[in-house]
């Protein structure tokens, strides 16, 4: 899914501490993620829309790569 290294959605990926947070299993951020995910769908916002798009998973989810 990986299209152009250069132009990596690095934000929700490395820097959001929210969805970063989240994903290492901080429990208040997966609760605040919970409640992204509800108001803007299932790919969030649109740095998490960008890395779903980029890597091919939800902002919920840990990249594989």
């Amino acid at each position: 899914m990986v299209e152009n290294e250069d132009n990596a959605p690095v934000f929700c990926e490395k820097y959001c501490i929210v969805c970063k947070g989240a994903r290492e299993g901080n429990k208040i951020c997966k609760a605040i993620q919970n409640i992204e995910l509800k108001i803007f769908g299932k790919n969030g916002c649109i740095w998490g829309a960008a890395r779903t798009k980029y890597y091919g998973v939800t902002p919920d989810k840990k990249n594989s790569l």
